[in-house]
């Protein structure tokens, strides 16, 4: 587990939720409380990581990756960030906000890509090692919502990267493998409903966050 005086939260939800709009909103008020703040993301966070990032989402040689390398890739950047990143902050006494961690690759790889579960844990505990969640913030959105979401995104965020132009049926089976695991650790996970409006998303996730600073 993490280190008791420093505070790990992650970010999970489908593309379009509002993941970095929130994560840049409670990381602000973190820091209003005095709080020492780190904010990292998943592929990325490293300059190996940044790379592997390209690769995965927009390199024009991942057209054709399998879903296999992709598992592999997502779980190296992922090694390389708890290891250089992630654990050296929460030693530290950082609170460390994470835009997706472990459990994209649970839900993407395993259950919308269908490689095997057992064989895709055994890869994500041994990328992670004993680095945990305090807290997981799941951002429930409908797939038609988040497709609408991304549709409407301004220049240059408009073009879609590879993850993005899986089709919908992919992105039925991402929610559905969330919700899952939301329902199978109910202590880690808060389920947030992410359709209403920015400010409602935020003041629910402060409240959950709220009673980790009392701890």
């Amino acid at each position: 587990m993490p280190p008791p005086h420093g505070v790990f939260i992650t970010f999970e939800g489908s593309e379009g939720c509002g993941k970095t709009t929130q994560i840049h909103r409670l990381a602000e008020r973190l820091k209003g409380e005095g709080l020492p703040v780190l904010v990292t993301r998943e592929p990325g966070g490293t300059p190996l990581g940044e790379t592997m990032r390209n690769l995965l989402k927009f390199a024009e040689e991942g057209r054709d990756m399998t879903p296999e390398t992709e598992l592999l890739l997502f779980a190296a950047s992922r090694a390389q960030l708890v290891r250089r990143v992630i654990e050296p902050a929460l030693e530290a006494g950082s609170w460390v906000i994470a835009d997706r961690f472990m459990d994209s690759t649970t839900v993407y790889q395993g259950v919308a890509r269908r490689l095997d579960g057992e064989a895709v844990g055994f890869i994500n505990t041994f990328a992670v090692g004993e680095c945990q969640p305090d807290l997981t913030i799941l951002l429930d959105l409908d797939p038609t919502e988040a497709r609408r979401r991304l549709s409407s995104r301004p220049a240059p965020e408009a073009a879609p990267d590879r993850m993005e132009q899986l089709p919908p049926d992919f992105y039925e089976a991402v929610r559905a493998g969330y919700l899952m695991l939301a329902r199978r650790e109910p202590g880690r996970f808060r389920v947030i409903q992410a359709a209403r409006g920015i400010d409602a998303v935020e003041a629910e996730i402060w409240e959950q966050v709220r009673g980790l600073m009392r701890k």
